[in-house]
Formats: C-alpha cells, sequence, structure tokens
C-alpha cells in the first residue's frame, strides 16, 4: 500500500511536472504571441486560459495539493502572465516587473490554485450526487480493511476539499452539495477566492 502511496506521488508530481515542460517546448510562434505588440493583452489571456492551462492543470480534479506542488503552479503562471502583462512604468520612467498582488489583481483572483480548487469541488459535487450503485461511488466510499501506516497520516483527497470548504465558509456542504444550482455558485466563489 505504502508503495502504491509514493507512486500516486510521484505520478501527481510526475504530471504537473511534465504539463509545465510542455509549456516551455511550446513552439516559438507562441512564445513571439506572448511577446507581440501587436496581440491585445485579453486574446494573451484568452489563449492562457483557453489552451495552456488545461494541459498543465490536466486530471487535477483528483490532486491533492501539496505546498511545493501549489508553489510550482503559481510561479509558473506568473511567469506567464508577466510575460502577457509586461513591465511597469514607473513616473520617473523607469521600468519595473509587475508584483505578484498586482498581477492577482489584473486577474482578478482567477488564478491556477483556484481554479484547481473549483475543479475539484466541482468533481466533489457530481460525486456526492451520484446514485449508490454506480461504480465511482462504490469505490469512493470503499473502506480498505487494512491498518494504517504509523506516523503522520496523509493528507486525502476528500480532507483537502474539505478545508477548502471551510476556508469559503461553506457551512452544511452535505445537504447543500444535493442542489446542482446552488453548488455552482459555491464554485464560481472559489475561482475568484482571495485567501
Amino acid at each position: 500500500m505504502a508503495a502504491s502511496i509514493l507512486r500516486i506521488e510521484y505520478d501527481l508530481h510526475f504530471s504537473v511536472t511534465a504539463g509545465l515542460d510542455v509549456i516551455v517546448l511550446l513552439p516559438n510562434s507562441y512564445r513571439f504571441f506572448f511577446k507581440s505588440r501587436l496581440v491585445s493583452k485579453k486574446s494573451k489571456l484568452k489563449l492562457y486560459w483557453s489552451i495552456i492551462r488545461p494541459i498543465v492543470t490536466y486530471g487535477c480534479e483528483t490532486w491533492v495539493l501539496k505546498e511545493t506542488i501549489k508553489n510550482k503552479l503559481i510561479v509558473f503562471e506568473r511567469k506567464v502572465l508577466r510575460r502577457i502583462f509586461g513591465p511597469t512604468k514607473e513616473r520617473d520612467g523607469t521600468w519595473r516587473i509587475k508584483t505578484n498582488d498586482e498581477l492577482d489583481e489584473l486577474i482578478r483572483h482567477k488564478n491556477i490554485i483556484n481554479h484547481t480548487k473549483a475543479q475539484r469541488l466541482s468533481c466533489f459535487g457530481h460525486l456526492h450526487r451520484m446514485p449508490e450503485e454506480r461504480m465511482v461511488k462504490r469505490v469512493y466510499k470503499w473502506k480498505p480493511m487494512l491498518t494504517r501506516p504509523l506516523g503522520r497520516p496523509k493528507n486525502r483527497w476528500e480532507d483537502d476539499i474539505i478545508n477548502d470548504m471551510k476556508k469559503l465558509k461553506i457551512k452544511n456542504w452535505t445537504s447543500r452539495i444535493q442542489d446542482c444550482n446552488k453548488w455552482k455558485l459555491y464554485v464560481q466563489k472559489a475561482k475568484t477566492f482571495k485567501e
């Protein structure tokens, strides 16, 4: 069991790193696209949100976000955003790079971490609304008969999502999750949530 947990953690780390590497290998035309002044910032942002971010966050519904993965994702996103928005010109004529807070304000807190958390909340709601006889629901509710290994327990997917719901101040989620339309409002709130 410990070997499978290590493999899952390695696969997640590998998939995030591989997604980031794919972006590094993008053709020069995309790099030129982000540096070009002929293309509007809005178009560049749409390209990032519709093509690049989905590649990096593929399968994020099943991720347990550790601090190392969060840092890698946010550093990657800030590099792309700095390339899109460019530097800031001060009143005295000097140029400086945009701060992290300025970038966050420009994208209205719709960063890659919030996107991942919203995707997980959406998946969590879908999973809880499934009929009990569905295989996915049975696997989710299955409890192994083995004892857990010694030491501090690993942070599980469900625990991570419940912590996110506490930060979003979602109370009595077991009843609210059954209403799909209300749950979508919580997912939308998670996309722009500022911690």
